[in-house]
């Protein structure tokens, strides 16, 4: 008896997947539509062409899609998504050479003379 109470009852990896896509498919569905009536919202407010306000509405209808992808990756995967690390500076001097020394002192600047202001 003691076996049988401390058994799970089990769930199907399909139901659980169901489940894991209605809970994206609802957020996702809340996410774009919340956005997207705050960017109409403040388009409203803030800009007086239509063509402004548009740009708000697809700029909020962006971050909702945006959020609920990342969201969705999450519930899905179950992990963030891996994304490459890349650099676009130039990489470090090698160890082996030295750095040039600077100097403490800044150089004066040459003052101008009268002839040139003339």
């Amino acid at each position: 008896m003691a076996d049988q109470a401390s058994k799970k009852p089990y769930t199907l990896p399909q139901s659980d997947l169901d489940k894991k896509w209605d809970a994206c498919i609802d957020l996702s569905i809340r996410r774009v539509l919340y956005s997207s009536l705050a960017g109409a919202f403040s388009g409203l407010i803030f800009f007086r062409s239509p063509t402004s306000r548009w740009a708000s509405v697809t700029l909020g209808l962006g971050v909702g899609i945006g959020s609920a992808y990342t969201e969705c990756s999450y519930l899905l995967n179950g992990s963030p998504p891996k994304w490459p690390l890349t650099s676009s500076a130039p990489p470090p001097p090698p160890a082996s050479s030295p750095a040039p020394p600077q100097s403490a002192t800044p150089l004066p600047l040459p003052l101008p003379s009268q002839e040139e202001s003339k």
